[in-house]
């Protein structure tokens, strides 16, 4: 079954893209959820035309996107965590912890789009999560997960 996405699908793809999937999927949790519609001939003609449109502002976008990706890659982000024996943390380190960290440093991100490796860290040392700004661009950001102090 063939639709176009009306918002981001985990894993599926991004808003405007036309994907393939399989009946079921489609019928019985991306169209009622209102994530997609069918990709009938008429509505892929106005797709077409509203790409067309959002191009140009696209590239703006993209460009912002871009400039924030620079200011990120300077970045010393340092995390703090209560350990226990070794470098085991109590608890973890998730993405909330980066976008959080990250904020501090005056750049609000959601916390959707970092991805950390593992889904969550676990003991001391340095990590490179990854942050999407834009579906095409992405951006490694690195940090580093130390101890509290006692």
């Amino acid at each position: 079954m063939e639709l176009i996405l009306k918002k981001d699908v985990e894993n599926l793809g991004f808003t405007d893209d036309v994907v393939e999937v399989k009946n079921g999927y489609g019928r019985n949790y991306l169209i009622p959820q209102g994530f997609a519609v069918l990709a009938t001939p008429s509505a892929k003609k106005v797709l077409a035309e509203t790409l067309k449109q959002r191009a140009f502002k696209e590239k703006k976008e993209i460009e912002d996107a871009q400039k924030l990706a620079k200011q990120l890659e300077g970045f010393e982000i340092r995390i703090t965590a209560k350990v226990g024996t070794g470098d085991k943390l109590f608890g973890s380190v998730s993405n909330a912890d980066v976008a959080q960290a990250i904020a501090k440093e005056g750049i609000e991100l959601e916390k959707k789009f970092i991805t950390v490796p593992g889904g969550t860290i676990k003991r001391l040392g340095q990590y490179e999560a990854s942050v999407r700004l834009h579906r095409e661009v992405v951006t490694p950001v690195l940090f580093e997960v130390i101890a509290q102090a006692k």
